[in-house]
This record gives C-alpha cells, sequence and structure tokens, in this order.
C-alpha cells in the first residue's frame, strides 16, 4: 500500500461518498436489551480499499458483556423460555423478510467494510437470511424420543435450551457467520450475547437493530469491541452456559480454557489449510475452476481454502499452466464496481502477514506468478495483494504448512494414491478437503481416507445450512450448521416415569 493517498481518485471519492450514504441514517453502537447505546470510547472502522474510517463504533468491554448477559437470562426467564416453536420459528421468519427487504444495505455495509466484491458480499448476504429461514424451519419438526424401558417404566427425552449463549465471530464472513451462530441458537429457544469483529462489524450490528421488536427485549445482543475484552468476557462469564467461536486456532484454543474453568460446552470452528487431490482423470475444465474459487474466492480470506494443491505427476504441467492462466485473469479492483472479481485483504494487519508469507514462499519455492501488489495508482490506498502461485512445494515448507488466509495457492506433486493421502492429512489441521476425478469409487475410497471435516468433489461448495459445517483435529470441534447445530445448542434429558399396576 502507498504511504501518501491519493486523494484525486475516483475510487476514494466513490468510496468516501457510499460511506456516507450507508451511515447517513443509522447508528452503530452495542444492542442491548432492545436497544441501541452508542456511549463509550469509538473505535474507527476501516475501509480497506481506501484506508479511510467508514464510521465510528463504540467499544464494548467486560461491564457491557456482563449487562448484555443480564439482559439476556431476563428476557429468557421473562418470556423466551415459555415461547413455544411456533412462536420463536415465526419470529425467525419475520426476521429474515426484514433483512431481505435490507439486503442492498446489508450488502454495501458488507462490500465496504470487508472489501468483498458487491456480487460476493450480496451472496453471502443472502446465504445469511437463507440460514435463518432454513432454522425457522427445522425447529417445528423437532421431536423427543420414547426409549422402551419396560412395562412399568414409561422413559423418555426431551430436549430444552441452555438458556443464554455466548457466540463470537469472525471477520471474513461476518453477517453470514453471526447467522451460522444465531440461527440455530434462538430456534433452539436461546437467548444470545454475539461478538462481531471488530474490523467487520457493520452488518451484523444493523441486522440487530432490524431485529427490533420482532425478538423480545433482552433476545438478541451484540456486543462490539475488541477480542481481548469482550470475547474473552464472553468466554469466561460465569452466567453464560455456552460458547460458540469461530476464528483461528491459537484464540480458540484460549476460549476453550476459558470455557473448561466453569466446564461449560464450546463449539469450535477453527483455521485450515486444505488440500485438493487432482487425480490423473480429472476434467481440468472443471477442477482449475474449482481450486482457483476455493483459494481466490474472498481474496482466500476462507477458512476452507484451498490452499494446498496436489496434483499428479501425468497432469502437473498442464494444470499448473492453466491454473496459472486462470489465477492472473483475475480483475483486482473497486469492490464497488461489478466487474472486479477479487477485492482487498480487510485489514493491514492481514496485508501484512499475507506479504510477510509471500517474501517466505519467495525464499522457500518457485514463485509462478504474482507476489506483488497491483500495479494501479487507483488501488494504491488499498490492501491489495495480487494473485500469489507457488511451485515446487512441499509439508517442510512455511507456506506449505502454515494457513496464510491470503490469495496463495502451493502446487505439490504425487505420483501413487497412498502417496497423495498421506501429503493431504500430514497437517495439523482438518477442516476441508477437495477431490477431482471422474470415478465415482475413486470419489468414495478418497473421501474416507481424508482427515476433513468437509469434502468438496470437482467444485468449490456450494456451503449450505442443511449440512453440517466443522472440521477434525487442530481444526475444531462440534458443528455449525445442520440439524446438527440445533442439537448443539440444547441439551438433551432423560425423564423415567415408573409405572403403577392399573386399578380401577
Amino acid at each position: 500500500m502507498s504511504s501518501s493517498r491519493s486523494d484525486e481518485s475516483p475510487v476514494v471519492e466513490r468510496h468516501r461518498s457510499k460511506h456516507r450514504d450507508a451511515t447517513a441514517d443509522v447508528e452503530f453502537g452495542t444492542w442491548i436489551d432492545g436497544e441501541l447505546q452508542t456511549q463509550g470510547p469509538k473505535a474507527g472502522v476501516v475501509d480497506p480499499v481506501t484506508g479511510d474510517s467508514i464510521v465510528e463504533v463504540p467499544q464494548g468491554d467486560a461491564a457491557t458483556v456482563d449487562a448484555a448477559v443480564g439482559a439476556a437470562w431476563d428476557a429468557f426467564d421473562r418470556e423466551w423460555d415459555a415461547a413455544t416453536v411456533r412462536e420463536r420459528s415465526a419470529r425467525l421468519f419475520e426476521w429474515a423478510d426484514v433483512l431481505e427487504d435490507h439486503l442492498e444495505e446489508l450488502t454495501l455495509l458488507e462490500c465496504l467494510d470487508c472489501g468483498k466484491p458487491l456480487s460476493q458480499a450480496r451472496g453471502e448476504v443472502e446465504g445469511a437470511i437463507d440460514t435463518l429461514e432454513f432454522y425457522a424451519s427445522v425447529c417445528r419438526a423437532q421431536r423427543g424420543s420414547e426409549v422402551p424401558g419396560g412395562e412399568d417404566l414409561h422413559l423418555y427425552t426431551t430436549q430444552e435450551p441452555y438458556g443464554v449463549v455466548g457466540q463470537i465471530v469472525p471477520w471474513n464472513y461476518p453477517l453470514w457467520a453471526a447467522a451460522w451462530k444465531l440461527g440455530p441458537a434462538l430456534a433452539a429457544g436461546n437467548a444470545c450475547v454475539l461478538k462481531p469483529a471488530n474490523d467487520t462489524p457493520l452488518s451484523t450490528v444493523r441486522a440487530a437493530q432490524l431485529s427490533e421488536r420482532i425478538f423480545p427485549d433482552g433476545v438478541l445482543n451484540v456486543v462490539p469491541g475488541p477480542g481481548s475484552q469482550v470475547g474473552q468476557a464472553i468466554a469466561e462469564h460465569d452466567d453464560v452456559r455456552k460458547v460458540s467461536f469461530t476464528g483461528s486456532t491459537a484464540v480458540g484454543s484460549g476460549v476453550m480454557r476459558a470455557a473448561a474453568d466453569r466446564v461449560a460446552p464450546v463449539t469450535l470452528e477453527l483455521g485450515g489449510k486444505s488440500p485438493f487431490i487432482v487425480f490423473p482423470d480429472a476434467d481440468l475444465d472443471k477442477v482449475v475452476d474449482a481450486v482457483a474459487d476455493g483459494i481466490f474466492y474472498s481474496t482466500g480470506e476462507i477458512c476452507d481454502a484451498f490452499s494446498r494443491a496436489l496434483v499428479h505427476e501425468s497432469i502437473a504441467d498442464e494444470f499448473t499452466e492453466r491454473f496459472v492462466e486462470k489465477a492472473e485473469s483475475y480483475v483486482l479492483g473497486d469492490p464497488l464496481d461489478e466487474k472486479t472479481t477479487m477485492g482487498p485483504l480487510t485489514s493491514q494487519s492481514q496485508f501484512e502477514t499475507v506479504t510477510e508469507y509471500i517474501e517466505t514462499g519467495k525464499q522457500e519455492a518457485e514463485l509462478l506468478c504474482g507476489g506483488g501488489t497491483p500495479d494501479d495508482s487507483e488501488l494504491a490506498d488499498g490492501w491489495y495483494v495480487e494473485p500469489t502461485v507457488f511451485g515446487g512445494v512441499t509439508n517442510q515448507m512455511t507456506i506449505g504448512r502454515e494457513e496464510i488466509f491470503g490469495p496463495v495457492q502451493t502446487i505439490q506433486i504425487f505420483s501413487e494414491y497412498e502417496e497423495a493421502i498421506e501429503l493431504a492429512n500430514d497437517t495439523q489441521y482438518g477442516l476441508a478437503a477437495g477431490i477431482g476425478t471422474e470415478k465415482t469409487s475413486l470419489v468414495h475410497q478418497t473421501a474416507d481416507d481424508l482427515e476433513a471435516g468437509l469434502v468438496y468433489v470437482n467444485e468449490y461448495g456450494p456451503i449450505m445450512p442443511d449440512a453440517p459445517y466443522g472440521g477434525f483435529k487442530q481444526s475444531g470441534h462440534g458443528k455449525d450448521l445442520g440439524l446438527e447445530a440445533l442439537d448443539h445448542y440444547q441439551r438433551q434429558k432423560s425423564v423415567y416415569v415408573n409405572l403403577d399396576e392399573p386399578e380401577l
């Protein structure tokens, strides 16, 4: 990024205009007990394209979290615990409808503070709405079970909410990740205290405001602020009965330790270093695009990114040539421009991290393309990194082993099936993996052998709320999405009713 601001740049002026449009009629702050609170110290939310502050947002702390938890318990005890599944479903559907009415507003906020191209931001807001609608639907289909216990015993199970749950979401998928947490938690009957990422809180704060008069006051609370204060306070709070966290493995392990002191259950969705195995029979017309989508979508700031392409030696040259051509076809530009296919990294710190990894990669492996910043004066103020591809990589190299969280692809070559599986599983992570082949039997065998919670075949995605999402090993435990997430936000109870002999 340049050291001097391009004040005359049309991109900068366009963004400043959009900042004014997006914040003119809206205040941003803490949402507690159905009210917006704007007092206290504030921090600017920075536009990654220009380096400008979009708006200042009040910062919560441990006292704010304590107030939010208190409001959540009051709402749960007063009203929400007694709400039927029909009522919870109706309120979730209503909230989803209101968010749909504000789709373009939320899309703009997501675009501005994340740097996502408009089409990606819009798709993720739509994904958030779809997730809420899914849980609004399935919560009404929940059932307990009867256990055959004997003629003199009626034994059955029921499920009940925890009460108040704490949720911490990342900066790369702000509103969508919030919906992954809030949808099942609210559908299960819990009241929520959620912390959005400090870099990208705007869409989540706005979505909470749009829940006004839909949920009882205090059922949904959002507290922006630094993770070291707000996130830590949620993880440690004695009255938060469950914690769900999405973010880095290092921070997730700290959340787990904090919750362990009071034996609170934790769901963790953490880092990844996901392989995509390209077998000799792969249709490269499909697979090159799949691997590229899996590493360059959202500028590579995705936890299940296909950051390691493992390619059979017989097609390695052709794959590499076509993949480099694909990487060089991405259009880096203003995310507000519909023609842009890659925006900037979300924050200066992430820009510095990714560029440091690229410099390390240049010392370790062969740089095939990218590796720098775009030569475009209009983008000089943004945290842009070119799509970057390295060849000759091994799992012992830093860029082959550590999660980069940016648009950096590594290519490795294998000869035999067993070697491919060994390379793929030789990582501390186990979030996702991909398979490129036209052989059905090879798909199923490889899917069985891969140590990953998600397996994509010949494509990247889609991610649907219908199926559980989560990884193995240091990629976390527990699941977001699917019916499994609904179960994770409930406690199961077994009821034994001993029966006497019937008498008239």
